[in-house]
């Protein structure tokens, strides 16, 4: 459904804290059936080394997000040819302290106290797109709190590589809505006329 609305990523919840979680077994043979498709990206939160050694060797997969306290010696070891970078800011020395990790690709979400990301809370914008301007070399994706209603606003202000949603296109918590899908990428769709953000997550 997101691939007909024009979505060009994927991600895939692999977090048991997650309202939006699902198991690599029972959803292997259908997720490995979309290669071509769309970059499909594995979200993890404090996985041990095992379960995202299970991830990369699936085949299944392009990419792994990191969400939660991992450090930048495990991330950079873990072996996947392409990895994100989750950070929850929670200031400026959130966006500090991200640099540390030695990939290109960095998300930027909301910070809350017990949550890893999904919550609707807005990154502050101001903050991310002074990140942008600063660090030129990251491929920065935007989350946090977008919708098909303020997606066109964020990208204008913050010029991302790639903007990230979840809730924003939910008719109920872990429930994706197909309307809500495309008004979202038709949103995204319309601001590539202003800057350049060639992918959609």
């Amino acid at each position: 459904m997101a691939i007909e609305a024009g979505a060009d990523a994927l991600g895939f919840n692999f977090f048991p804290g997650s309202q939006r979680f699902i198991s690599l077994e029972e959803n292997r043979s259908w997720i490995a059936s979309l290669i071509g498709q769309a970059f499909r990206v594995a979200v993890v939160v404090n996985a041990s080394l095992e379960e995202v050694t299970a991830l990369r060797e699936s085949g299944c997969f392009e990419a792994v997000q990191f969400h939660g306290t991992e450090t930048p010696e495990l991330c950079a070891t873990i072996g996947f040819p392409v990895w994100i970078r989750a950070v929850r800011v929670q200031g400026e020395h959130s966006l500090t302290q991200a640099l540390q990790f030695k990939t290109p690709h960095l998300l930027l979400d909301a910070w809350s106290d017990g949550s890893y990301g999904g919550t609707g809370r807005h990154v502050d914008w101001t903050s991310a797109a002074r990140f942008v301007i600063a660090q030129p070399s990251r491929r920065l994706i935007l989350a946090g709190g977008l919708s098909p209603e303020n997606v066109g606003d964020a990208i204008r202000a913050v010029r991302p590589h790639a903007v990230d949603v979840a809730s924003g296109v939910e008719s109920s918590p872990g429930r994706k809505d197909l309307r809500r899908i495309r008004d979202f990428v038709r949103a995204v769709r319309e601001s590539l006329s202003e800057i350049d953000a060639p992918l959609v997550k």
